[in-house]
């Protein structure tokens, strides 16, 4: 039955890559029935480093129908076959996080049990070989799966990296073109409705006024109506996760472009590298607790592929959530709803998450509290689960070399996590929660990336015997072989979607 007790007003407060993928589906979903209005200031920078991303991005871009290769020409991205870690383990350690699976599943028993006794017994390959993510990255390979599920092929996913700035401009012309009205200015004032303490309207500095029945918060981490207006609160995981600064600095690209990111743990936190067409993204997330400012840019300018095309930009944060997401009549999305630091590429998901829960659990007028509520769940059980898989990488470290790594080595963790690598350590199992983000095989490769090894294993493995005698080396051979058959990173990017 249709009502009329609809929204007829959205008011989207920042732009940048929050308020744009925001707007951008609002627009797309609600049509022209309900105004949509995003005030930015182009005074006001936004952070801008988030340009890798994970899979789910693909279900956004669909949504909204947008051409892959026209997306990555116009934000001149790459593609991400997954997260190459170096030193978090030990400071030799290399492993792979895939997109994908590792193998097909070929008995009740999981792969990874098959493959533990395997290496018990001295014949295992490494774990990266058994994934087709990391045959294909580990030698500048890409082609997108397949959709027969007999070849291996199918066995992995992909995601991007690009130019989160260009992104979202590609975002604003397409939200344009639905109608979205884009206002510049700043906001001086937030008006609460006296009898409800909902946003009744934001005044900009020169005076005008927008009302709204539904505002979105996408202010960065000031959180200008969620925490300013609204006095929300902030949850701090600084202990669990006590990197607090970064610094980001893009580099001239040389040679070749890997399809994965790369993360390399320093001695107060760790460097990221993103190759894009026209540069490489690099950047230092690290605990200043442990390191100065300028020791840190030091060590990030040392640490580069080519020449610095800027001055390392400085970034401050506190990693944790706001106590809602959701608040009265505004919603929080992006750094205005929490940070979650960049180490396993999820900024962009969390906004996007956030804005797929808004579309399935959207309101009227009425804002029934049963709504809020279920969204807030949600909301935080997701933000819960993905803190407890980075927590895992920090908790798992064997280096005792630097003040930092004793110090997440020896930390107390949350029991969501400890349940976890309990469950891992004892037996090599993969037990999961809802809202889990990151499945079965991240958490493998964390587990054996940075040598959680298993006292023990799956009981029943013993009674099952190896129903496949050979197979993990015929697995490890018809990956390789199947990589071989796929372009070179770069010369798929060069005929698909090469920037202009």
């Amino acid at each position: 039955m249709q009502g009329g007790n609809h929204l007829r007003s959205i008011v989207v407060v920042g732009g940048g890559t929050a308020g744009w993928m925001t707007a951008a589906a609002l627009s797309q979903a609600v049509r022209a029935n309900c105004s949509i209005t995003l005030i930015e200031s182009d005074e006001i920078g936004t952070v801008g480093v988030g340009e890798a991303t994970i899979p789910p991005i693909h279900t956004f871009n669909q949504t909204l129908g947008i051409d892959e290769n026209e997306f990555l020409k116009a934000t001149k991205g790459t593609f991400k076959l997954g997260i190459q870690f170096q030193g978090w383990g030990t400071q030799d350690t290399r492993y792979f996080h895939p997109f994908g699976t590792y193998g097909r599943a070929f008995d009740m028993v999981p792969l990874h049990q098959f493959w533990l006794e395997a290496r018990a017994r001295g014949e295992a390959p490494p774990l990266d070989e058994l994934c087709m993510a990391w045959a294909a990255a580990s030698r500048g390979r890409f082609t997108p799966p397949v959709a027969d599920p007999r070849s291996v092929l199918s066995t992995f996913d992909y995601a991007y990296h690009f130019d989160a700035g260009l992104y979202a401009r590609f975002l604003r012309s397409y939200a344009e073109a639905r109608g979205v009205t884009r206002i510049e200015g700043r906001i001086a004032d937030t008006t609460l409705n006296g009898e409800t303490g909902f946003v009744s309207h934001v005044t900009l500095q020169d005076g005008r006024r927008f009302d709204g029945d539904l505002f979105i918060d996408c202010s960065g981490f000031r959180g200008l109506l969620i925490e300013d207006a609204l006095k929300t609160g902030y949850q701090d995981w600084t202990h669990w996760l006590p990197c607090d600064r970064a610094m980001a600095v893009p580099c001239t690209r040389t040679g070749d472009f890997t399809p994965y990111t790369r993360s390399t743990a320093r001695a107060a936190g760790w460097q990221w590298r993103i190759p894009l067409q026209h540069r490489t993204g690099n950047g230092y997330v690290y605990c200043s607790n442990f390191i100065s400012d300028d020791e840190a840019a030091t060590t990030l300018l040392a640490n580069l592929d080519g020449e610095a095309l800027a001055d390392p930009k400085p970034l401050r944060f506190v990693t944790g959530r706001r106590n809602l997401f959701w608040n009265r009549n505004v919603v929080a999305i992006g750094l205005s709803g929490g940070f979650m630091e960049p180490l396993e590429s999820t900024s962009i998901h969390l906004i996007q998450a956030g804005i797929s829960k808004l579309l399935a659990l959207f309101p009227d007028a009425g804002f029934d509290p049963l709504v809020t509520d279920e969204y807030n769940r949600l909301a935080i059980a997701e933000y819960e689960r993905i803190r407890d898989f980075i927590i895992l990488h920090y908790k798992l470290t064997q280096r005792t070399d630097t003040e930092l790594w004793r110090y997440c080595g020896a930390m107390d963790v949350p029991d969501t996590v400890g349940w976890k690598i309990e469950h891992f350590r004892r037996h090599g199992r993969l037990v999961q929660r809802e809202a889990d983000l990151f499945g079965p095989p991240s958490w493998l490769a964390v587990h054996i990336g940075q040598g959680n090894d298993p006292q023990g294993l799956d009981p029943l493995l013993a009674l099952r015997g190896d129903p496949q005698p050979g197979y993990l080396g015929k697995l490890q051979a018809a990956l390789a072989k199947a990589a071989e058959t796929m372009p070179l990173h770069d010369a798929y990017v060069a005929e698909h979607c090469l920037a202009d």
